[in-house]
């Protein structure tokens, strides 16, 4: 089950700002009378290993990366990249390696404070919600959500998808990944996936956002577009290359390396 949990701003925390403490209000008391704490948010922790904004990335950013706007999305042979479209707009991209995935989504976030911490919560929330299972765990990235999501089975009934969420603040903003296949079965086997988390390269931009406004997408100019559903060559093979259910939908791109 999902539980709070105290946590510091030290390197190796690798994300959630955060830090749970005891309540002293009236209004924080439960109908028994006992306290509650109530969540702090403390600035971003630092990222000793990533991911990175531009600002922090010597060079040329974009070597070795695919550029899209928003992200660059570092290149691994072998990898599929596609693109989520809400409305007219591009707001996250997925990484496609055999069978394993990633997706990335970068949102605008406040300047001084972290918000991993509050919406790692929610997402757990809403899960359990839905009748799926969430434990929270201190991963590779620091802590993320291990969950079991209902999905619908062909046959009427209800199944699960494991998936991990993983997310890091940085500096007005924050990018989180949900880590699906293999590598959300077999957290061991994710190491190439949680190293694309990593190397991302986030570009929030200097104009006015939201918290949690989602940064926004633009396509490669030499992208390929291909309609959502149909496989190229290269993604026969691998389980997904039909698509991931819950976790895409909109049209795609296609980046063989």
């Amino acid at each position: 089950m999902f539980g709070r949990r105290k946590k510091n701003d030290s390197a190796k925390d690798g994300g959630a700002a955060e830090q749970v403490v005891d309540g002293v209000g009236a209004d924080e008391l439960d109908g028994a009378g006992e306290q509650q704490p109530r969540r702090v948010n403390l600035p971003p922790a630092p990222r000793p290993d990533g991911p990175w904004d531009i600002s922090e990335v010597p060079g040329n950013p974009a070597d070795g990366r695919v550029d899209l706007g928003g992200i660059l999305v570092p290149g691994v042979e072998g990898m599929e990249l596609r693109v989520e479209v809400a409305g007219d707009a591009i707001v996250a991209a997925t990484v496609v390696l055999g069978d394993s995935a990633v997706q990335l989504q970068a949102f605008a976030a406040p300047r001084k404070e972290g918000i991993w911490g509050e919406v790692r919560e929610e997402i757990a929330s809403g899960i359990t919600q839905q009748g799926g299972i969430i434990d929270e765990a201190e991963g590779p990235l620091g802590w993320e959500l291990r969950a079991q999501v209902p999905v619908p089975l062909p046959d009427g009934q209800t199944g699960a998808q494991l998936v991990r969420f993983v997310g890091v603040d940085g500096p007005r903003w924050f990018l989180r990944g949900v880590i699906s296949g293999q590598g959300a079965v077999r957290p061991e086997s994710a190491g190439v996936l949680e190293q694309i988390f990593r190397d991302t390269v986030v570009v929030r931009g200097d104009g006015p956002m939201a918290p949690r406004d989602p940064i926004v997408l633009q396509l490669p100019n030499d992208a390929q577009m291909v309609p959502d559903g149909v496989q190229t060559e290269e993604q026969e093979g691998s389980r997904f290359g039909g698509g991931m259910g819950q976790l895409e939908r909109g049209p795609e791109i296609t980046e063989v390396r």
